[in-house]
């Protein structure tokens, strides 16, 4: 018996076990789903074929979505001075130097992205042991370590998400909300899948993009067709 409940597997008899459907007709089938009474995210998993052990074969980035995330993500920036105050002012939750760099040391961690100057990072790194297992810690092949701070942050707050192909070659990403029209929601999955396209590196053989699933918070999958330019 599965331990699915009723919900998800009615969901699932919409789904053709032998078809792959374009970004549309995907989305749509979504918005058919029976799903609960909260708006779930709409989540993104792509398997590439790249081995993430070889140096030459890290697909890691960031990529700003046309019709946002639907929630206003949680910001702080490790930066000091004017740049701290200009940073507070573009809606980042928290930013500063040491006394952020202390606070987080001591356990906070009520954020969703932590964005940073590069002169402050060697201060930073002190904090890999806490941000790294959560993937906070900020990087330049992220975006979250750049020279204009108060922008990163505002370009994480309105929707900027940040992607990284795990140990199997998988890249998870949200890419919107089920209450997000149908239209929103191509952009943002095209959008993504577009960033992940231009993220081939060059150690990368065969076929790159070799499955992409299309869910939500608690839908089963659906499987999407992108064509042959993979």
């Amino acid at each position: 018996m599965s331990g699915r409940g009723k919900r998800y597997q009615e969901s699932k008899k919409l789904v053709s076990s032998s078809q792959a459907y374009e970004i549309g007709e995907a989305v749509d089938l979504l918005k058919k789903f029976q799903h609960p009474h909260f708006d779930e995210t709409v989540e993104i998993c792509i398997k590439l074929g790249v081995d993430t052990r070889q140096s030459d074969q890290q697909v890691r980035g960031s990529v700003a979505l046309p019709a946002g995330l639907g929630k206003k993500m949680r910001v702080i920036a490790f930066c000091e001075g004017e740049e701290a105050r200009q940073a507070k002012d573009a809606g980042a939750v928290e930013a500063g130097g040491d006394e952020l760099i202390e606070k987080i040391s001591q356990g906070w961690l009520d954020f969703d992205v932590a964005v940073a100057s590069p002169k402050i990072m060697p201060k930073v790194v002190k904090l890999g042991r806490i941000l790294g297992p959560k993937g906070l810690m900020p990087s330049p092949k992220s975006g979250t370590v750049a020279e204009d701070v108060p922008a990163a942050a505002k370009e994480f707050m309105a929707g900027k998400v940040e992607y990284r192909a795990d140990a199997g070659g998988n890249v998870h990403a949200s890419v919107g909300k089920v209450s997000f029209s149908v239209e929103d929601l191509v952009m943002n999955i095209e959008a993504f899948v577009e960033r992940i396209r231009t993220a081939r590196p060059s150690g990368a053989k065969g076929t790159y993009i070799q499955k992409v699933t299309l869910s939500s918070s608690m839908s089963p999958g659906i499987p999407v067709a992108l064509g042959q330019k993979t």
